[in-house]
């Protein structure tokens, strides 16, 4: 499937293909706001299947930020970054949750995938993703 090269914005950070997973739609959309207004482009899914569709496109991706816990699938985000790198090996992830992260939690990432816990600021979440795109 399609990627895409990172580019650079005026002030030299990368500029990414993102895709948010977050079944909760206010904190979907501010996290999409957030991104975009730091340069960066962004496709939103409130569930595993939608986001599915979006990586199953050409559409192309740098980065996906998700929710762990999506609606009924307490570990629907596990599922589906295992999936996503599946299908998009290059992809990088960044997995959030309300809940207390455990050893057992962290044992279920995908390679190479970083943690932001919510509630999360919008220096937070900014931070997370440079960190992210800068592995």
């Amino acid at each position: 499937m399609a990627s895409s090269a990172l580019t650079a914005s005026a002030e030299g950070n990368p500029i990414a293909n993102i895709l948010i997973v977050e079944d909760d739609v206010f904190v979907r959309e501010i996290a999409g706001l957030i991104l975009e207004d730091l340069g960066h482009v962004t496709a939103q899914a409130g569930d595993m299947s939608e986001a599915l569709g979006f990586l199953n496109s050409a559409q192309p991706f740098d980065a996906m930020f998700s929710d762990i816990r999506l609606k009924t699938m307490s570990s629907g985000g596990y599922d589906l970054a295992d999936r996503a790198v599946g299908l998009r090996p290059l992809l990088r992830v960044l997995y959030t949750t309300g809940n207390t992260l455990t050893d057992g939690m962290r044992a279920r990432f995908v390679e190479g995938a970083r943690y932001l816990q919510k509630p999360y600021s919008e220096k937070q979440l900014q931070d997370s993703v440079t960190q992210l795109l800068a592995d």
